[in-house]
């Protein structure tokens, strides 16, 4: 995906957060083609593997998890809400899922790419070191992480104070 605009991303502390998050996404017309989520396996196996968590996030979650693939070893499982965002990647050695059309770039990257791990993947979607870390401690934690890039300036201003009202944390723009 390259494009000019800026990557928006948010730290969602929770599954309910998460889906709010995406559901301003899905109102303002993006698409799982357009939408990054990225969480821990963890993360992925509390709040999208129970029975009965349909949703449009938590199946696209679901999605990812029937696919084989050849990065590290696995394709991976992404939970019922991040199957909707399309792509999938589970990165085994680093315990992360990520959706979108970010885990399509780390795995038209290859295993090298996947070991460089969530760090690596993000600091050359050119976001900030100091950002990246912030995230990967709040994956770790058991926060979702979601980033889209704006088709313009209204829509960024929007998803910024949708995203900060649903709770998500450190949203950058």
């Amino acid at each position: 995906m390259t494009s000019a605009r800026p990557l928006m991303t948010g730290l969602f502390p929770d599954r309910n957060s998460a889906e709010l998050g995406y559901s301003s996404l899905s109102d303002r017309g993006y698409s799982k083609d357009d939408i990054n989520v990225v969480m821990s396996e963890d993360t992925k196996k509390r709040h999208f593997a129970a029975a009965g968590t349909e949703t449009e996030l938590g199946s696209k979650a679901a999605e990812g998890a029937g696919v084989g693939g050849a990065i590290g070893g696995t394709l991976g499982a992404i939970a019922a809400a991040v199957a909707a965002v399309g792509t999938t990647v589970a990165l085994p050695g680093l315990g992360l899922v990520i959706a979108g059309p970010l885990a399509a770039a780390i795995a038209g990257a290859g295993a090298g790419a996947a070991t460089g791990g969530l760090v690596g993947a993000l600091v050359g979607w050119n976001m900030p070191e100091e950002r990246v870390k912030r995230y990967d401690e709040g994956i770790r934690k058991g926060g979702i992480l979601m980033g889209v890039r704006p088709r313009n300036d209204e829509d960024a201003a929007h998803l910024e104070n949708a995203w900060k009202t649903n709770r998500a944390q450190d949203v950058y723009r």
